[in-house]
């Protein structure tokens, strides 16, 4: 190929991509303006200047639009979230932590379309795809928290450890990506990464969705307690 073909085709390629970013920023944006309902693929066309047949060579339908918006939102955060982690030395544990759940908070704070999308109200018929990237992202953001408790499991005090937990208490495929990644982890260590979960991912909510704003004007440091009291209820310091 020449080099003109060839500069041909990265100009193609760069435009191909600039137009993806966009038809998905302007889908988080109807999102935001009128709910899941709202992502349609001919009300994307207008708004970008599109014809309606134009867009479904980018997305043959909605649901491979949302497939990829979710997709790219997993990884967006899980990226952020594992750097933060590991900034901080390998035997803080409750340092990594908290470096993950503010982590957790700055990118949902950034992103907050992005937060509803896989963290509130599920798209109205939508079913991400078995062998799709969906559950392969969501897989991996569930292993990396549950990566933090299994490192910190041995110190966990016994009183935070719940009690009769069995495998069969939890989804299928969780219990199968945790077995294999963790196999020393028992159900109550799964059961316990839930409700580490819990307290990272409950606070963040309510401030995003503004149930924060009538109880105080600095969630910074209200989120940064709840961490800190979290790793110390789990026996843990901070370095």
């Amino acid at each position: 190929m020449s080099r003109v073909g060839e500069q041909t085709l990265g100009r193609r390629a760069r435009l191909r991509a600039q137009t993806t970013a966009e038809i998905q920023a302007v889908a988080l944006a109807h999102m935001a303006e009128g709910g899941p309902d709202a992502i349609s693929l001919r009300a994307i066309a207008r708004a970008m200047g599109m014809s309606g047949s134009a867009i479904y060579g980018y997305f043959a339908t909605r649901d491979a639009l949302i497939t990829t918006l979710i997709a790219d939102t997993y990884v967006s955060v899980i990226d952020e979230l594992e750097a933060a982690r590991d900034a901080v030395p390998p035997d803080d544990l409750g340092g990594r932590i908290v470096a993950w759940g503010e982590a957790f908070r700055r990118w949902s704070l950034a992103n907050q379309q992005g937060f509803r999308l896989i963290y509130g109200d599920a798209v109205p018929g939508y079913q991400a795809p078995a062998d799709g990237p969906v559950p392969a992202a969501a897989k991996r953001a569930c292993l990396g928290i549950t990566g933090l408790v299994a490192a910190a499991w041995p110190r966990i005090r016994t009183d935070q450890l719940g009690s009769g937990y069995q495998w069969s208490d939890f989804a299928p495929a969780m219990v199968s990506a945790v077995r294999d990644a963790y196999p020393d982890l028992p159900p109550a260590g799964l059961a316990l990464t839930a409700r580490v979960w819990g307290r990272m991912h409950g606070p963040v909510a309510l401030e995003i969705y503004g149930h924060l704003r009538s109880v105080t004007g600095d969630p910074t440091t209200l989120y940064r307690d709840e961490l800190v009291g979290l790793v110390r209820s789990l026996n843990l310091e901070i370095a």
